[in-house]
């Protein structure tokens, strides 16, 4: 097994056209790529974590903390929401943003949190 491949053909049949049948369909792939494809920014990985540690935040917010303008902080909440990791809601001029249950998991498993140790 040198270059990746079985040296022995020793497909488990019904195994494997079970996992062939199970496997998610091309728009639930497609969907679950983008939404890993979503954090593969910094900025919006620094937003994300952002959202875990202080909940709901407005865009001036996230641009405080993570020392980006506000412009561009709309344009990654914009697809961090696209994307399903994000959610919005109006309150009065304000638009707040927090983390959807999928966005904290992904997160979860991209940045951990840190152990506070005492």
């Amino acid at each position: 097994m040198s270059d990746g491949c079985c040296d022995l053909l020793c497909l488990d049949l019904p195994k494997a056209e079970a996992l062939r049948h199970a496997r998610p369909d091309a728009a639930e792939l497609a969907a679950g790529a983008g939404a890993a494809k979503a954090l593969g920014d910094p900025t919006r990985l620094s937003i994300a974590a952002a959202l875990r540690a202080g909940g709901e935040l407005c865009v001036c917010d996230l641009a405080w903390v993570t020392e980006r303008s506000d412009k561009l902080v709309s344009h990654h909440v914009r697809q961090l929401r696209t994307a399903g990791l994000v959610r919005s809601r109006r309150d009065g001029k304000m638009v707040m943003y927090e983390l959807t249950e999928l966005g904290a998991a992904l997160l979860s498993a991209v940045l951990p949190e840190a152990v506070v140790t005492s």
